[in-house]
């Protein structure tokens, strides 16, 4: 007789309006039974009697909320029921949120007299140690719905089993990537930004990917950098991590480090290993490149 598989728990929170309503949503179409903030008293109880994979979300506006007991709560899953519950936290910058709150107009939850920004200060402040404690935390600030998406199915997908890699390129002057499990950084290659060629092109192009090989330390640095993330990888799949984000950054996050992950997806896709790509500038350099378009356009006429 062939045991069931225990269903997938996962446990979405994070801070109101980076996307959580998303995510159970996107986790709702591939198949999950979703429950949205229900008391926290109950939450063990669901867990113990799902009879599939069941995502249940958590945030400061549930009943009786405290960080602390959600924690204690999930460490109670983990060594009692042996089950493995997954932790999401969604996250957005103090900015983002700002502006997705004025763009819908709608009351921050946890806001004092229509403070918008006290309420988000103090829903970061009140769910701080579950960012800690993730599983994934998920940085929705730059991260288009139809991305979200795509990298929800990459990881709760029933069919792909195993850790997922998510490969990140990202501008040093936008800030680090908040999700980063390993960080390298490609700002001492050869800028193809001062060849005028170049400029409005991306490491997506095979031109800029030419020009970046041509450096002499290119090559070494690559190599190098791939044996120290496949070394790194078979021992973060012992540890138990599902997930790891590698981040490579460059001045714009347009030409070096955008190759740079394309090149490290070809050969991590190729030696069997779940891979997405996010490349976090992606809007800021394709609006350079239209503009510049643009502008040729014009002269023309």
């Amino acid at each position: 007789m062939m045991n069931t598989p225990a269903p997938q728990i996962v446990l979405v929170t994070g801070l109101s309006g980076a996307g959580k309503l998303s995510i159970l949503r996107a986790l709702e179409d591939l198949g999950f039974e979703t429950v949205d903030n229900p008391p926290l008293e109950g939450l063990q109880g669901l867990a113990e009697t799902a009879a599939k994979n069941l995502a249940i979300g958590v945030d400061a506006r549930s009943r009786g909320f405290s960080a602390e007991s959600v924690l204690e709560m999930l460490g109670r899953l983990r060594q009692e029921l042996h089950l493995a519950p997954t932790l999401v936290y969604a996250t957005a910058s103090d900015e983002v949120l700002l502006r997705r709150y004025s763009e819908t107009r709608r009351r921050h939850p946890l806001a004092q007299a229509g403070a918008i920004a006290e309420g988000i200060a103090l829903e970061r402040e009140l769910t701080a140690p579950l960012a800690r404690a993730a599983d994934w935390l998920l940085d929705t600030s730059n991260l288009p719905l139809p991305r979200l998406r795509q990298l929800i199915e990459q990881h709760f997908g029933a069919h792909n089993p195993g850790m997922v890699l998510n490969l990140v390129s990202f501008s040093y002057a936008a800030g680090l990537p908040r999700e980063a499990d390993l960080v390298f950084d490609a700002r001492f290659l050869k800028n193809p930004h001062y060849e005028p060629h170049l400029r409005i092109l991306s490491g997506l192009d095979p031109e800029v990917g030419s020009f970046i090989e041509q450096d002499p330390d290119f090559a070494i640095y690559f190599y190098k950098l791939l044996n120290l993330i496949e070394f790194l990888l078979p021992r973060f799949v012992q540890e138990g991590k599902k997930y790891a984000t590698i981040c490579v950054g460059c001045t714009g996050g347009q030409h070096r480090s955008v190759y740079m992950v394309e090149k490290l997806n070809s050969h991590l896709a190729k030696a069997g290993w779940r891979v997405g790509v996010t490349h976090r500038e992606a809007a800021t350099f394709e609006a350079k490149k239209r503009n510049a378009h643009s502008l040729a356009s014009n002269e023309k006429e």
